[in-house]
């Protein structure tokens, strides 16, 4: 099995249950509130781990209860936290989510330590992006970061995966070019291109737009309406699991940690994505974000 290296964020969450979220101006009652360890990184570093995955991590944390909370629940799966900082001085990241009867949700990070990620630490761990095979990135760090990362990966012939959250508009071609999978959602990638892409047709040639960047493939994923896989050689359609959604926090991410599982395995894109659809169909019936994930026993039991 191939070694999986995650550069990203830890957060502690704070999940509060509404009946519907609040617009502008609103003021509502919640349920309740729990804290959840989270974190775009930590959630794909812990999911990847807990479903079989070889997994590393690089990333950062403050000083506290909560960063110390977090890496003892990486290493609880066996993800080797050797890469996470400690910074003094600094909080560690934390979010603060709402989600509604319908299970849907919105997101505010206050990024803490994640904001203090430097390439420096990247070179103190230079051993982690030497030992791995794939590195899963993602957008709560440094825009610097990434793109060093990206860098040193692609010379030593990693393979490597950008989920693009939090999306932000206006990168250039060149941040993109040398990304082996791409993985927005559909407003995310609307925001990656700056446009609304308000039908399937569009949707897709949105995702092409990001091809002609450097990337070789570009899967969005459109919730219940499954996922698609754009390439050159065309579209790829794949459909979600059947299920009612409690929580979506830390779908994406769960699909692209089993995503990266599942190659690491030797499977094919097409059987990797059929995998991430399955544990995304289970994540999203479950609150939380990590602990939402899902064992191997439970995915090979949904049908």
């Amino acid at each position: 099995m191939k070694k999986i290296l995650v550069v990203g964020s830890l957060n502690m969450d704070s999940v509060i249950r509404v009946h519907n979220i609040p617009v502008p101006g609103e003021t509502v009652l919640a349920q309740g509130i729990r804290q959840v360890p989270g974190g775009k990184g930590a959630n794909q570093a812990y999911a990847a781990a807990k479903l079989g995955g070889q997994v590393a991590m690089i990333g950062a944390v403050g000083d506290d209860a909560f960063g110390r909370q977090l890496k003892d629940n990486l290493a609880a799966v066996g993800v080797d936290i050797s890469g996470i900082e400690t910074l003094t001085g600094c909080p560690t990241g934390n979010a603060v989510i709402p989600v509604d009867d319908r299970g849907e949700n919105a997101i505010v990070v206050v990024p803490g330590a994640n904001a203090q990620l430097t390439t420096e630490m990247i070179d103190r761990h230079i051993r982690l992006v030497d030992e791995c095979d794939m590195i899963l990135l993602q957008l709560e760090i440094p825009l610097e970061v990434v793109a060093y990362v990206k860098q040193l990966g692609k010379a030593r012939g990693k393979q490597m995966i950008l989920d693009p959250a939090p999306a932000k508009a206006g990168l250039p071609d060149d941040f993109f070019a040398g990304f082996d999978i791409v993985k927005p959602n559909e407003t995310e990638l609307q925001t990656l291109l700056g446009k609304a892409l308000p039908t399937p047709q569009a949707l897709q040639e949105g995702a092409r737009a990001l091809l002609q960047k450097g990337v070789r493939a570009v899967i969005v994923t459109l919730g219940e309406m499954g996922a698609w896989m754009v390439t050159n050689a065309g579209v790829q359609t794949f459909p979600a699991c059947k299920v009612t959604a409690v929580d979506t926090t830390a779908a994406g991410d769960s699909f692209t940690a089993a995503f990266a599982v599942a190659r690491s395995r030797g499977e094919s894109d097409a059987d990797a994505i059929a995998f991430g659809n399955r544990v995304s169909g289970i994540v999203v019936t479950r609150p939380g974000a990590q602990t939402s994930v899902p064992t191997m026993e439970e995915v090979a039991g949904l049908r």
